[in-house]
């Protein structure tokens, strides 16, 4: 008999799966390529190189968290760019201090904040993950755990971060350049940008990721942005996806950025709307503020399907799987000026 009982069931499935359709998982005609695994994508343009040496590891059948470390190491190395691992430029006392964050498919995560004289601060992370208690080392604490465990300590100050450094303390005034990838040439017409975030999947369909900066050129002695920080610069669930930040981190911080777009995922949006969401999140709680900065989330679900986010144009990202090793992706934004 048909009852008001199953009547309000019926009913509430419906309003269901009505709110369900609206977040479907992205299309193939919103995606630049047809989800395949494995697959690794990654911010910026830099992330190209990155990608394919994650690829060295996803096509030979390796894990993710394997991937994304040996990836990330390629800007943490490149020493034209200044603003991820060794050639970083300093904080306006003249120390470079590097943050990075790894997480795995099981959800361990380990990470360093202001971490000095350590050329690559992921590797770091992924030993606090596999060889201590803790999730966050920091400090001197965090080159301590690194010298002791035989990485090697150098200087990271190289005489072209030196020198801007010392142009810059001529006026010594602060303010985070937006889009910087855009407004600092490299050699060979290549472009210097910001955090390098990575998310992998492997073959067995795990995912892991990891992100690595050296920070906002010339900030304060001892901040800390999002990139180090479980939640904020990267966030990975197994069952779900993964998401990964870039831009003013305090933003980010604020509003626990990538843990939002996973959950969001979690809930039925795709990854493009789940960082759009939470972009929108960042301009609600500050609009005056959210004009003048940029912040961008790039996503991936555990079906491979992927995408991003900005608050202002000139993010981009890198898609790296079968089909196609070096795509770089214009990322949508909310301001198109």
């Amino acid at each position: 008999m048909y009852n008001r009982r199953k009547f309000l069931k019926i009913s509430a499935a419906g309003a269901s799966l009505a709110a369900l359709s609206k977040y479907t998982p992205a299309s193939a005609a919103n995606l630049s390529l047809a989800p395949t695994l494995p697959i690794v994508i990654s911010t910026w343009d830099f992330g190209i190189v990155a990608n394919k040496e994650a690829w060295k590891t996803l096509s030979a059948g390796g894990r993710a968290l394997d991937a994304v470390e040996a990836g990330v190491r390629i800007p943490e190395a490149d020493m034209h760019n200044h603003t991820v691992g060794r050639a970083g430029y300093p904080d306006r006392d003249g120390h470079v201090t590097l943050d990075a964050c790894i997480m795995d498919e099981f959800g361990n995560c380990g990470s360093v904040g202001a971490i000095e004289y350590i050329a690559h601060p992921i590797s770091v992370a992924r030993m606090v993950m596999e060889k201590t208690p803790h999730v966050m080392l920091v400090g001197d604490g965090a080159t301590q755990f690194a010298v002791e465990n035989g990485f090697k300590k150098e200087k990271l100050l190289t005489p072209e971060s030196e020198k801007a450094w010392k142009e810059w303390l001529k006026t010594a005034q602060y303010s985070p350049v937006m889009n910087i990838e855009n407004q600092q040439h490299r050699p060979g017409g290549k472009y210097n940008h910001d955090t390098i975030g990575m998310l992998a999947i492997d073959a067995k369909g795990n995912l892991s990721g990891a992100c690595t900066t050296s920070g906002m050129a010339f900030k304060m002695h001892g901040r800390v942005g999002d990139s180090p920080i479980i939640g904020a610069g990267l966030y990975v669930d197994n069952e779900v996806g993964g998401a990964t930040s870039t831009g003013v981190g305090e933003e980010v911080i604020r509003n626990v950025g990538s843990f939002l777009v996973v959950e969001l995922m979690r809930q039925g949006y795709s990854p493009e709307e789940a960082c759009k969401a939470a972009v929108e999140r960042i301009i609600k709680k500050k609009p005056e503020t959210a004009k003048k900065i940029q912040v961008g989330f790039l996503a991936i679900n555990k079906k491979g399907e992927y995408g991003a986010y900005a608050i202002q144009q000139g993010f981009s990202f890198a898609v790296c799987n079968a089909q196609k090793q070096d795509l770089l992706i214009p990322g949508k934004s909310i301001y198109k000026g």
